[in-house]
């Protein structure tokens, strides 16, 4: 109803406090190793199995659910310096969309390239694909997020089903799944079913159509094959005539909860965007953007504000060309509380894209599929939150080891794009040592006058020529063999640095 095809393709109530009491995990030390093992909820939070806090700060990578049947991007990257890249960006999740012909015996990726890059993924298909993917990702320690995003590759459904992808089928494959990563915590969860919307309606009692009862059997069908999952339940478009975003509306959960045969395994997510895909009647109103919050707690935010389950913004995103984007995207990550300020006591959330090749949004990366749109990356900065510990790798210096070990570190300074009154930079930070980086520095001289004029995922002081940077909160801590990154830019332009070192702090 709102919105264009989001997915276009390069290839073929009242306003409500926040809850008193509820503890409140500051980011830090103690976050640091925080993500082992599978997850659970308590209250508005999600905790992992030795009862820390963690939140949810990744983006969606798309192409598993289109004709590719893979994620898209391998045409020009290898898929392990794809996740690579993210970790070095502060995100922390990968929120994964794919369709069920991916589930049909034999069904192979396209447009994957195996030249210098990619070798490993030769002859697999597409599902072998992505046992390697989250394979990676979990040693990298990242986590994943499985999203049934459209019964095939066709596009999206208002419902759970079709003509051609009955309710069984959707139930059998999330099943398939389940077990097919049971008992590999990568992947902490699943997303039922991608953006119902009208028909779909919640509470309603029709079988057909109620989303709410549909999730219940699909959430409790999942479990029965993998208790230990996370259940990612979306909301409607529409609810008692209160029409929104699809998938966005959960106005419904106040009266008409999910139940779900395990406790503390339900999470609802909600999708929410600005102009570059829709319209909506909140963005010409005179108090824009002030407005915002008032809207997001009608909707969704409540449920996170009465301490009813943990809320995952599963996609937004945006051009961010036009101003009235730019004003909404600052105002939403905002409401989505600081992970410096809050820990992770906050929403969750996965932006939406990674991928360029988002008709209506972008991405992450720009059309190259390598560099960093670093505008749109800044937003998220206060939102970002530390990685999770992918967990003790073999071999001697590991955590326990009797012959101890040393935290060390290098860092690569990368010079990108200089129009001669400024520049852009990127620096990557390797683990070198046989401990895991709890914290880092990285300090480099330029040559000239070139002074800082902007950082990302990082702070910095400067003193002449010299610069000093130091990590974020959110990056950290860095295991062994893995990296970290952070971006700069800075003017003049000639921003070539000698002198690049990395200490472990």
């Amino acid at each position: 109803m709102f919105r264009t095809l989001r997915r276009a393709l390069c290839v073929a109530a009242a306003l409500l406090l926040p809850l008193a009491g509820v503890q409140s995990a500051r980011a830090g030390a103690a976050d640091e190793a925080a993500g082992a093992g599978y997850w659970h909820t308590s209250g508005r939070q999600i905790l992992d199995a030795a009862g820390k806090p963690v939140r949810i700060a990744g983006v969606n990578w798309f192409g598993f659910e289109t004709a590719n049947h893979v994620v898209h991007g391998l045409w020009a990257r290898d898929y392990k310096s794809m996740i690579d890249q993210m970790k070095s960006l502060g995100y922390n999740t990968i929120r994964m969309p794919y369709s069920d012909d991916i589930l049909k015996p034999g069904t192979m990726p396209d447009s994957i390239s195996h030249d210098g890059k990619n070798a490993d993924l030769r002859g697999l298909t597409s599902l072998q694909v992505l046992d390697r993917i989250v394979a990676y990702a979990g040693q990298s320690g990242l986590k994943i997020v499985l999203d049934r995003h459209r019964p095939d590759a066709a596009g999206q459904s208002a419902l759970w089903y079709t003509a051609s992808v009955p309710e069984s089928t959707w139930i059998t494959n999330l099943k398939a799944l389940a077990t097919r990563y049971k008992g590999n915590s990568t992947v902490i969860g699943i997303d039922l079913h991608n953006e119902p919307h009208d028909p779909a309606c919640w509470g309603c009692g029709d079988t057909s159509r109620d989303w709410r009862l549909a999730a219940q059997r699909a959430g409790n069908a999942v479990l029965s094959a993998n208790p230990e999952l996370l259940i990612m339940v979306e909301g409607v478009q529409s609810y008692n005539g209160t029409n929104g975003w699809w998938g966005g509306n959960l106005m419904g959960v106040a009266q008409y909860p999910v139940q779900l045969d395990v406790p503390n395994r339900l999470v609802y997510s909600a999708h929410d965007y600005a102009t570059s895909v829709a319209q909506q009647s909140w963005f010409s109103d005179p108090s824009f953007p002030a407005n915002m919050p008032g809207i997001w707690d009608k909707y969704w935010g409540y449920i996170f504000k009465q301490n009813i389950a943990p809320v995952w913004l599963g996609e937004f995103g945006t051009t961010l060309q036009p101003s009235v984007d730019q004003k909404w995207l600052a105002e939403l990550v905002k409401y989505l509380r600081s992970t410096s300020a809050h820990g992770a006591d906050g929403f969750h959330w996965t932006f939406w894209s990674w991928n360029p090749n988002s008709g209506d949004t972008g991405g992450i990366l720009k059309d190259d599929w390598q560099t960093v749109d670093t505008v749109k990356d800044g937003y998220l900065a206060s939102v970002k939150a530390p990685g999770f510990d992918p967990g003790p790798g073999p071999g001697p210096g590991g955590p326990g080891d009797p012959g101890g070990g040393n935290a060390t570190c290098s860092a690569a300074y990368t010079a990108g794009s200089d129009w001669g009154g400024g520049f852009n930079a990127e620096v990557k930070v390797t683990n070198t040592g046989t401990l895991p980086l709890k914290s880092w520095k990285v300090t480099w001289t330029w040559s000239g006058s070139q002074k800082v004029t902007s950082m990302w995922n990082a702070s910095h002081t400067q003193n002449g020529a010299t610069v000093t940077a130091v990590n974020a909160a959110h990056n950290g801590s860095v295991p062994v063999g893995g990296s970290a990154g952070f971006g700069l830019g800075g003017a003049p332009g000639g921003g070539g640095a000698t002198g690049v070192s990395c200490t472990a702090t």
